[in-house]
Formats: C-alpha cells, sequence, structure tokens
C-alpha cells in the first residue's frame, strides 16, 4: 500500500495598499478574498502587509520603507512567495523580484494559475493557456526562466535575435496557434448552440462559489461538480430541464469575481457566449456574504462590459439556511444593525433595493427551491409563448 505524503502548502504573505478610493475596510475584505484564493492555490497566508499611500509606487507598489520590513519578515520566516492584491506592470513586478529577491505573484497571476489548476476539458485548457501567454508576454524579462524550445536548434533563429526575442517569438506562436484552435472551438460549439432547436435558454450567473452548481443539480437532477471552493466550476454545462411539461436549457457558467483579469474575459468569450445568448439570467447571490452586495455590482459591471446587462434577471438570494444560522456576519445595506432583524425584514430590504423579481433559497438543502421552479415555469412559459403563440395550449399558466 503507497503511503499519502503530506502536501505542504506554500508559505506566502499577501501584500495590499489603503487609497482614497481603496479605504482600510475595503482593503480588509479584498485580502480577505486574497486568502481564499492563495488557499485554493495551494498557499498558506503567513501574514498581511498594508501600507496607506495617494496611490501605490510606480517603480516598487510599495514605499521603500514598507518595503525593506516586507524584506526583513521574508528572509527570518522562508516565505515562498508574496502575493499582490492588484495586477503589478511587467517593470514593477521586476523590481520588487530583485529587492525582495523571492517569487512575485499579483492578484490576476494568482487567478490565472487557479484556473490553470482547474481546467479540465480541452476547451478550458486552451482558454486558459491563452489568457496565461498573454499575460506573460509583456512579463517575459521579469519571468526570464527559458522557455522550452520548440523549433529547431541551428538556423532557426533570426539574425541578431537574443534569447528573450526568440521567446518572445515563441509566444506569440503560441497565441496565434491557440486563438486558431479557439476559433474551431467557437464554431463548433456554435454549431452545438444551434442544433438545440426552439428551446428557451437559461443561464446561471453570479460570483464565484455562490452554489450556482449545487443550484443547478437540484432544480436538474444533475450531478455538476460542486465544491466550496472558488472557481469549482470552469466548463461550461448544460442541461435539459423540465418543470411540469415545460421543457429549457439550463447553462451553468464560471463564476465571476472582483478585478477579474481582462485575459480571462477576452479568451473565455466563447464560455461567456453562453450568457450573452440566454434568453433569461438567474443571478446567484451568497446572501451569507458579509459582502454580497459587492459581488452584486461585480457581477453586474462585468454582464455590462459582455452586452448582457438590460436581459431579463431573476434574482436568487442562496444560502439562507446559512444566513439565519450566522446572522451576525450579515451587513445591512443601509448602515443598520441586522443582527437582531429576521430573513422576512432582510428580504423586504432587498426587494425595495432592486426592485425586481428576487427568491431566497438553499439550494444545498432545497429549502424554498420549489417556489423558484414554479416561478422558471412562468418565466420560460412567457418567453415561448411569446415567441410561438400558437403553443399557448401546451402549457397552461399557473396561478
Amino acid at each position: 500500500m503507497i503511503e499519502k505524503k503530506d502536501i505542504s502548502l506554500e508559505r506566502t504573505v499577501i501584500v495590499g495598499v489603503i487609497t482614497l478610493k481603496q479605504p482600510k475596510s475595503v482593503l480588509e475584505e479584498y485580502l480577505s478574498e486574497l486568502s481564499f484564493l492563495t488557499f485554493t492555490a495551494g498557499g498558506e497566508v503567513i501574514k498581511r502587509f498594508t501600507q496607506k499611500m495617494t496611490s501605490p509606487d510606480s517603480k516598487t507598489f510599495l514605499g521603500k520603507g514598507k518595503m525593506e520590513e516586507l524584506a526583513a519578515f521574508i528572509k527570518t520566516n522562508d516565505i515562498n512567495s508574496v502575493i499582490f492584491d492588484d495586477e503589478l506592470s511587467p517593470a514593477q513586478q521586476l523590481n520588487i523580484e530583485k529587492f525582495l529577491k523571492c517569487k512575485i505573484v499579483d492578484r490576476t497571476g494568482l487567478i490565472l494559475d487557479i484556473f490553470a489548476q482547474r481546467a479540465k476539458t480541452s476547451s478550458a485548457k486552451n482558454q486558459v493557456e491563452l489568457a496565461q501567454y498573454q499575460y506573460i508576454l509583456p512579463r517575459l524579462k521579469g519571468l526570464w526562466t527559458h522557455l522550452e524550445r520548440q523549433k529547431g536548434g541551428i538556423g532557426m533563429r533570426g539574425p541578431g535575435e537574443t534569447e528573450i526575442e526568440t521567446d518572445r517569438r515563441i509566444v506569440r506562436d503560441k497565441i496565434t496557434l491557440l486563438k486558431k484552435k479557439l476559433l474551431i472551438i467557437d464554431k463548433q460549439m456554435s454549431t452545438q448552440r444551434g442544433n438545440r432547436g426552439s428551446l428557451v435558454r437559461v443561464a446561471l450567473v453570479g460570483y464565484t462559489n455562490v452554489g450556482k452548481s449545487t443550484l443547478m443539480n437540484s432544480v436538474s437532477k444533475a450531478k455538476v461538480f460542486a465544491e466550496d471552493k472558488l472557481f469549482a466550476t470552469l466548463d461550461t454545462t448544460v442541461r435539459k430541464v423540465v418543470i411540469e411539461n415545460m421543457p429549457f436549457l439550463l447553462t451553468d457558467t464560471v463564476g465571476f469575481i472582483r478585478k477579474l483579469p481582462t485575459q480571462l474575459i477576452d479568451s473565455f468569450k466563447s464560455t461567456l457566449t453562453e450568457i450573452t445568448e440566454a434568453d433569461l439570467l438567474i443571478h446567484v447571490i451568497d446572501i451569507s456574504h458579509p459582502n454580497y452586495e459587492d459581488h452584486i455590482d461585480s457581477v453586474n459591471t462585468i454582464l455590462n462590459e459582455i452586452g448582457s446587462g438590460e436581459k431579463p434577471t431573476v434574482m436568487v438570494f442562496n444560502k439562507t439556511d446559512k444566513y439565519v444560522n450566522d446572522k451576525e456576519t450579515i451587513t445591512d445595506i443601509n448602515d443598520i444593525d441586522f443582527e437582531d432583524k429576521s430573513l422576512n425584514t432582510l428580504k423586504s430590504s432587498l426587494f425595495k433595493k432592486y426592485n425586481q423579481k428576487a427568491y431566497f433559497i438553499s439550494a444545498l438543502s432545497k429549502k424554498d427551491v420549489r417556489e423558484l421552479k414554479t416561478s422558471l415555469y412562468k418565466e420560460v412559459r412567457e418567453i415561448h409563448i411569446t415567441r410561438f403563440p400558437y403553443n399557448a395550449f401546451l402549457y397552461p399558466d399557473i396561478t
């Protein structure tokens, strides 16, 4: 029998700055999320470093004194890597690496690393690889590790071309190749979408780790992979769902996150097309998270970026069981103490704030999921009957 070896987590410190646009309370929430991202990627956060600044230093992100403090801590505590909450410029990353003499990762690089771990299918792997190469290209000087040579030896390097220039060319060639592969995949996925016929399309959207996959399993009786980790789902999953006698397609999509790398938005366009072509969106929110409103805003921002901000949307506030059991984690939308307020009071406040259809459920325990399914039947029926009015008699109106 093979003995299991303990997997040691990489020792890290995380870094962020307090600015006028990013006060201390906001930064603390961002760093908590960064800690979760770090854990998901296989790291252990030993300490947080913060500094109050007008704006990050253009050369080293932090001031000289804080950089020296950080260097001393790294040296005496066997730190493997330093993770910054914001995206570093190639020059900043190079300067910081020279000063601290250890691995430097920014938020974008960390998210890309998690995506690379999570990618399972050929499509997801190509999409993540493209995003990684687009991120690496301007940073080759700082990330110089001498890329493997995929082209020839003698006679393949251009006249006067240095190693770094050769590697830039290799990366550009790989980017071109991956884009061609993704174009083929896009055409295949487009054909698949075209073959789905006249069924109404419903897409689950939301912040990462809000329970979209769990909700899909509850509604569709599917067995989609669900895990309490960030970005558990990267590949788009489509299932045919029948409620009463009304069939429709339900799609589970990749979760969003604040400061989502632009490289990922670009490379995951084929995946996000499932959202842009959907007839109805189900925006899933983790009601138990203290900053669920920021999550809603982040998701809406990305939906607007991909041209889906005006689509018909149903808001589903998930994890009500967790909220009830841990009410002290909820912060009020108007800075009022919610500790002694009931879930019904919170519901009333949220209905007034968002002024749209909203449902409160627990996808894990399936509490109130039946009510949501009845609502989905009505929403899907309305879309279908508008498109095919002669089918109205097939699907009775449920009051």
